[in-house]
């Protein structure tokens, strides 16, 4: 039963399901000769199909639902604060079922032709409401998340400038870090993305996200670093001559947190197959040599932390190793 698990196709249209149940039900019964289908059975199965369809157009209609309580932000007056209250609940639920359907693929595409995304771009992500904005920025996500069609969509509409911006600058941290979100979602495994983020200096913005003071945004911007350069090597260079080691080192003098790892990983990054990274680690006016001493050696013997040690280990042996050693006892 396992062997043809692997090979099997699932049906991408009513034509598709029809073909599959056919080919169901003539399995469970052994091989038969082949003979047209009976009236009983075809009327069973387009019941079955209708009863699919019905399914797929009652998503639709709760997409366009959600839309029309979009649209209606702004369009009529309030009697009272309640009303108005009662309308930014209405928006937000809105926004999250229309969330929920797009992690569809087929939804987030109908989503799109409804036009359900200019919505989104055009109010709801510069809405005065915080609850309203990270939800767009999280909408936004959904829809784009291994979607091509609905990438460059998002792309050619502007989205990634917005969300940039929303990232860089926005007052709330949780609409900053679901904006963040939606720009790894736009940009990862996606070169008309990544053209885009690099036309709209990116990396900078990257870089002020592991300066900020949310804890989320920090890791996050260090880890979408990480994955941007572990795929894109050849952006190495781009990204050091911004400083980039100094400022991570400087966020390593932090006060030890979660995002340290992140940082460590960003760096190992920076350094490997890359003279200029290692020769910026070894600044000796940045300290790092003694630094990663004293974290390997507060790290140690802590389980929780081997991925953290792990990478100090690799940064020293990578910039370190060899070099002359002020004090040769330090790390033993």
């Amino acid at each position: 039963m396992a062997e043809g698990r692997g090979n099997r196709h699932h049906p991408r249209n009513l034509q598709g399901v029809l073909q599959m149940a056919v080919e169901a039900g003539s399995a469970s019964e052994g091989p038969a000769p082949q003979e047209p289908m009976t009236q009983e059975r075809m009327e069973f199965l387009r019941g079955a199909l209708a009863e699919v369809c019905k399914g797929q157009m009652d998503e639709v209609e709760q997409m366009k639902q959600c839309l029309e309580v979009l649209s209606r932000d702004g369009c009529r007056e309030r009697e009272s604060d309640g009303d108005e209250e009662e309308e930014e609940d209405e928006r937000e639920e809105a926004l999250e079922m229309l969330s929920e359907l797009c992690e569809n693929l087929d939804n987030a595409r109908d989503l799109m032709k409804l036009g359900g995304l200019d919505l989104c771009m055009s109010r709801c992500l510069c809405h005065s409401e915080a609850g309203i904005r990270w939800r767009s920025a999280q909408l936004i996500a959904s829809c784009a998340q291994n979607m091509p069609e609905v990438q460059f969509y998002l792309l050619n509409q502007g989205a990634l400038q917005k969300l940039l911006q929303l990232t860089d600058h926005d007052a709330n941290s949780t609409v900053r870090v679901k904006a963040l979100y939606a720009v790894s979602c736009l940009v990862r495994e996606q070169e008309a993305g990544l053209r885009d983020f690099l036309s709209h200096d990116g990396f900078s913005v990257l870089m002020r996200g592991m300066q900020s003071d949310s804890e989320k945004l920090r890791t996050k911007s260090a880890f979408l670093l990480v994955n941007l350069l572990t795929s894109h090597p050849e952006h190495k260079d781009t990204v050091l001559s911004m400083g980039m080691v100094q400022q991570l080192v400087s966020v390593l003098r932090s006060p030890h947190s979660s995002v340290h790892e992140h940082v460590l990983g960003a760096l190992c990054c920076l350094v490997e197959d890359c003279p200029r990274g290692v020769n910026d680690c070894r600044e000796p006016s940045l300290g790092l040599e003694e630094l990663l001493n004293q974290r390997v050696k507060d790290l140690r013997g802590q389980e929780e932390s081997l991925e953290e040690l792990e990478f100090c280990e690799r940064l020293r042996a990578a910039c370190f190793q060899g070099q002359p050693q002020e004090d040769s006892g330090m790390d033993r």
